[in-house]
């Protein structure tokens, strides 16, 4: 071999050696960046400390003001919180509440003097519905007068929902269907809808009954929803957004649409039946399609979006918790088309039931099932 094809062969030796070494460099850049974007490997700077706890099956939180909140118990217990105290008063009520499988005493909202709640209610002999009450604020007893019922009552323990929001002087809650599937598509019934009433249970004339759909219950804002546990007024758009419980798969996160469709049991939403067949399409045209889903299920529950000092880089992002994953999750949904995920954190404080944002302050607090009241902050 000459002195020329040798110099040529070590060049193309050495340029493979550097190549290899370009190589190694950007796979080890690219591998960091992923890990540093990892929804799973991200390290967020926050620190999670339990504010109360015995607390048996707690459902719902709602703050009066930054240092003052109402806690739910499915059992039918209503308690005032003094967070800087943490000390807890249980408040009589005249509630006729019946804790039966998935149902009793749902969701608290505390609004200008008043109080609403969702919960299970008797009607006769094993029949249900999800009703909603109202009463005046009083931190020793609440007198509570019903402002809707589900119709019809139905003999199941299952799928009540429901969460309430106030958007303006509109009321909207999340009836779900009881488990009786296809009741969705009726609109001449309540369960497995999104309803809007006035605050003070009257019924809006422009709601979708007086706009076209003269079939509907005059109450219905939407329907063709399931177990729709999350529910919450956004101050960003003035919209209302939702949560919901697929079967075996298919839970998803979505606005909430005049006089439209979310498709169950007709859709199912990437789910299946417990049995293993297959519910239906994940989404078809004519059908309300979600922003996000999960595909397997991480039984969605309560959702916020996000506004305040503590995390502010999070503003105008839905922070939405789970039971069964454990988890709280960040949606940037600025782009429907490319919603991105974080998984915050998961299984520190167990299945978590609710979420809220405390006032003034931004801190994040979670109500646990195993009993707990947490407080996130930086």
């Amino acid at each position: 071999m000459s002195i020329k094809t040798d110099l040529k062969m070590n060049n193309i030796d050495r340029g493979n050696v550097l190549m290899k070494k370009l190589l190694g460099i950007m796979v080890l850049g690219l591998l960091f960046i992923f890990v540093s974007n990892s929804p799973e490997a991200k390290a967020e700077d926050f620190k999670l400390t339990k504010i109360t706890e015995n607390l048996k099956s707690p459902w719902s939180l709602s703050f009066i003001n930054q240092n003052e909140a109402l806690i739910t118990e499915k059992s039918g217990n209503i308690f005032y919180i003094d967070i800087q105290k943490q000390e807890l008063k249980n408040i009589k009520h005249n509630l006729k509440v019946l804790e039966h499988g998935q149902g009793g005493l749902l969701d608290i909202l505390y609004y200008d003097e008043s109080v609403f709640v969702s919960y299970t209610e008797k009607r006769k002999d094993f029949e249900t519905s999800t009703s909603i009450a109202k009463g005046r604020f009083n931190k020793n007893k609440i007198n509570f007068k019903n402002i809707f019922r589900a119709e019809p009552p139905i003999e199941s323990r299952y799928h009540f929902g429901s969460r309430l929001a106030i958007k303006e002087n509109y009321l909207f809650a999340s009836v779900g269907e009881r488990g009786q599937g296809m009741i969705a598509q009726d609109g001449t019934k309540h369960p497995g809808s999104i309803i809007r009433i006035h605050l003070d249970g009257s019924i809006p004339k422009d709601n979708p009954k007086f706009k076209g759909k003269e079939d509907w219950l005059p109450e219905i804002y939407q329907i063709g929803v399931r177990n729709p546990q999350g529910l919450t007024f956004s101050s960003y758009d003035k919209k209302i957004y939702l949560s919901n419980h697929g079967a075996a798969g298919g839970d998803w996160f979505g606005e909430v649409k005049f006089g439209e469709n979310y498709g169950w049991k007709i859709l199912g939403w990437g789910g299946y039946n417990y049995n293993g067949t297959k519910i239906g399409p994940k989404w078809e045209l004519g059908f309300t399609k979600p922003i996000h889903y999960w595909i397997p299920s991480i039984a969605t529950s309560a959702i916020v979006i996000y506004k305040g000092k503590e995390f502010k880089e999070w503003n105008g992002h839905a922070l939405v918790t789970s039971l069964k994953n454990q988890s709280l999750r960040k949606l940037i949904f600025n782009d429907v088309n490319e919603v991105k995920e974080d998984i915050i954190f998961k299984n520190n404080i167990g299945r978590i039931r609710d979420i809220q944002v405390q006032p003034n302050t931004g801190k994040l607090f979670f109500l646990s099932d195993n009993g707990s009241l947490w407080k996130m902050e930086k």
